[in-house]
């Protein structure tokens, strides 16, 4: 069974003991490791995976092909993307506020993310005049290139939230605390999608599994989380797996749909996404 899903330590943690054939009856998986944006592509347009971790984002584009399933992804409360910017946004003349942003240019990881339509939510209650160029970067290369002023603004995401002072960035907004502060809903990350030709209620049963594993045997995954961590230092991969690995990655339960679903029908009233039909983000 072909899988697709990111390197970063959540996604590995999570999967780590389906990969390695530690669920009883479940199937060897064939595992791609590949950025959000790339995973997100492969489920609208190549759909050559028979499950993929995708963005929220993305879901109006592949719900034809792919189910939802109610385990194995990314959302939560205080884990939610960023708005970084350095010293040189303004010339000192104002204040480095959301008004700054008008007209400039902005690198985010993907314009099917959550974080794209969080943000794009955003500005557009607080950015009068709108932005100005948008700028698709994996999101390992949006702070270096903040902070040497290639790009006015970052949306980040995953450990950035940890790392960006080192970088010498300033935060802007905290995009989940808006979100939360508005909606008072977790903030809807990361999704599970399986072909629907398959058996989705088994694949949830082996998806959660692997889920309560990891939760029994945290030490088991290490290794394999660090592997492909891309040299992050164990105690941030840590910190990454306790923020984005939580009770809604067992079941998303009536605030994660309802998280899901006020999100795609906001971004739909922006004109940011096709409308979704409700029904189709739970299991037949």
């Amino acid at each position: 069974m072909k899988i697709a899903f990111s390197p970063c330590p959540n996604d590995t943690f999570v999967f780590h003991a389906w990969v390695h054939g530690l669920i009883a009856g479940a199937p060897a998986l064939d595992v791609s490791y590949a950025d959000i944006d790339i995973t997100n592509h492969w489920a609208a347009e190549d759909r050559q995976h028979d499950i993929l971790k995708i963005s929220y984002a993305a879901l109006p584009w592949v719900l034809d092909e792919y189910a939802l399933l109610p385990c194995g992804g990314a959302l939560g409360r205080g884990c939610g993307p960023l708005v970084l910017t350095a010293d040189h946004l303004t010339d000192g003349s104002a204040p480095v506020g959301p008004a700054s942003l008008s007209g400039r240019r902005v690198a985010v990881p993907s314009e099917r993310s959550t974080a794209y339509l969080l943000f794009r939510l955003w500005a557009a209650q607080n950015v009068p005049g709108g932005l100005g160029e948008i700028v698709v970067l994996p999101f390992d290369q949006i702070m270096p290139a903040v902070r040497d002023g290639k790009i006015d603004a970052g949306l980040v995401i995953h450990e950035a939230r940890f790392t960006y002072p080192s970088y010498g960035l300033k935060l802007m907004t905290d995009l989940g605390s808006w979100w939360e502060t508005d909606t008072g809903l977790p903030i809807p990350l990361g999704a599970i999608v399986a072909r629907r030709s398959l058996d989705l209620a088994q694949i949830s049963a082996w998806a959660r599994a692997s889920v309560e594993y990891a939760w029994k045997h945290p030490e088991a995954s290490r290794q394999y989380v660090l592997e492909h961590a891309q040299e992050m230092d164990p105690a941030v991969a840590d910190a990454h797996i306790n923020l984005y690995v939580n009770s809604f990655t067992a079941d998303l339960g009536a605030d994660g749909y309802g998280a899901i679903t006020a999100l795609l029908t906001r971004a739909a009233d922006e004109g940011l996404v096709p409308r979704v039909d409700p029904a189709l983000l739970r299991l037949p």
